[in-house]
């Protein structure tokens, strides 16, 4: 490696450093969200027949200092180097998210997590927007309805019992206690997971689609880029969930369901139902509107709860404001699945392994490719089964790319019976 290439690498390497602590107190999914104590008012007012909005204050946050640290490292980063305008982006996302923070409760949320998530109308490749796909997936839910459930999907499984399995699983994978599986009675969601903690809202029930969900999802995606992120001495920051980072860390963990066969049509619904009730939010309904609509959609008064809170997390409740997070997983996980067959078609199935180096984004894993190959970033020590088995990865999404090129629309016969 050239000096000057060290040289380089050495003075982003000591930027991601600062960078890594400055925004180390930026927790914007944990400082948005509600304590259980507001599911419990507003269900109480609900069984009464006299539902209030939900009102909930939150606390002041001053992260200027922060934000002055970030703008500094981005003005130190050099914007022609791969770990520069890695930097350089991630630092302007975590000052957006800041400034999030430093705003809860009021209309600019809206416009700042616009920025860092974007809009059920966003653009996705095609043409389509996120809310036509969410609304294709939501007809398709409604048409099958529970007609494709098994009998053992229908079986609830305890927060308990769930985290035993998947402590049991989780161990076996890293043949040693890595990540822990905890339960947490004042989780609004019904799973949060980090770099080595699980936890599960301890009242919660699950189905076995869940149990294989959360293993993939949050464990084999979220938190094993994290701790391969955290093997990185030279971009500590890739164990952290960058704002930026979402729509991609999202598609992939959403995509990780999809190729291990863990996810259902049901899923898909819950997903296309956040897509359809941020956009319903933006256009001016309320908290207690959005409610209803989840209500009117077959969850129950917990579930629909807890969905429309990540929608107004940190906006007022009152309506025409979304917290914008919830459209970034459809389009996540087609970018993602579009970029996986790209990758075959190009010889660099390579990329989609990197991935789970750390978090970054998809054009991230494309510009370090050289620094993968001269050993400044270290490859993934973890990786799940699914994608370290190149093979079958190849397999399935060889016949994905000529699939593709079938139009349904065209395979009519004379008499509308289909010949395949």
């Amino acid at each position: 490696m050239a000096s000057a290439d060290v040289n380089a690498i050495a003075h982003h390497a000591a930027l991601d450093a600062r960078m890594a602590k400055a925004a180390k107190p930026i927790k914007l999914l944990s400082l948005v969200s509600w304590p259980a104590s507001e599911q419990q008012r507003f269900l109480s007012g609900w069984a009464k027949g006299n539902p209030t909005l939900p009102c909930f204050e939150y606390p002041k946050h001053d992260f200027s200092d922060a934000r002055r640290e970030l703008v500094a490292i981005a003005a130190a980063a050099d914007s022609e180097h791969p770990l520069g305008q890695y930097l350089i982006e991630s630092a302007q996302g975590w000052v957006l998210a800041a400034e999030l923070l430093e705003n809860l409760g009021t209309r600019q949320v809206t416009d700042l997590s616009i920025a860092l998530f974007g809009t059920p109308d966003h653009a996705l490749p095609g043409g389509a927007t996120t809310r036509e796909a969410a609304n294709h997936f939501l007809m398709v839910a409604d048409e099958l309805d529970h007609e494709l459930l098994a009998p053992s999907e229908q079986v609830e499984i305890s927060a308990t019992a769930l985290a035993l399995q998947l402590q049991a699983e989780l161990d076996d994978f890293f043949d040693a206690r890595v990540i822990s599986v905890e339960l947490d009675p004042n989780l609004i969601a019904k799973a949060a997971a980090g770099a080595t903690r699980i936890r599960l809202r301890s009242r919660a029930a699950f189905s076995d689609y869940d149990m294989q969900q959360l293993l993939q999802h949050e464990a084999f995606v979220h938190s094993l880029t994290a701790l391969n992120g955290q093997q990185q001495s030279n971009l500590p920051s890739l164990a952290l969930s960058s704002p930026r980072i979402t729509a991609t860390q999202e598609g992939l963990a959403v995509f990780a369901e999809q190729i291990t066969g863990s996810i259902d049509i049901e899923r898909m619904k819950r997903v296309s139902l956040r897509i359809e009730a941020v956009a319903m939010a933006l256009e001016g309904a309320d908290f207690i509107q959005v409610f209803r609509y989840f209500l009117m959609s077959g969850q129950n008064e917990v579930e629909s709860f807890t969905s429309a809170q990540r929608v107004f997390r940190g906006v007022p409740t009152t309506g025409g404001l979304a917290f914008t997070k919830d459209t970034v997983y459809l389009r996540g996980l087609i970018g993602v699945h579009t970029f996986f067959r790209w990758a075959l078609k190009h010889g660099k199935l390579r990329l989609c392994r990197l991935l789970f180096a750390g978090k970054m984004t998809l054009a991230d894993v494309q510009r370090f490719e050289p620094l993968f190959d001269c050993g400044a970033l270290k490859e993934p020590r973890w990786m799940p089964a699914w994608v370290a088995r190149a093979n079958g990865l190849a397999g399935m999404l060889a016949f994905s790319l000529f699939a593709n090129k079938i139009r349904l629309e065209q395979i009519v016969s004379a008499d509308n019976v289909v010949d395949f």
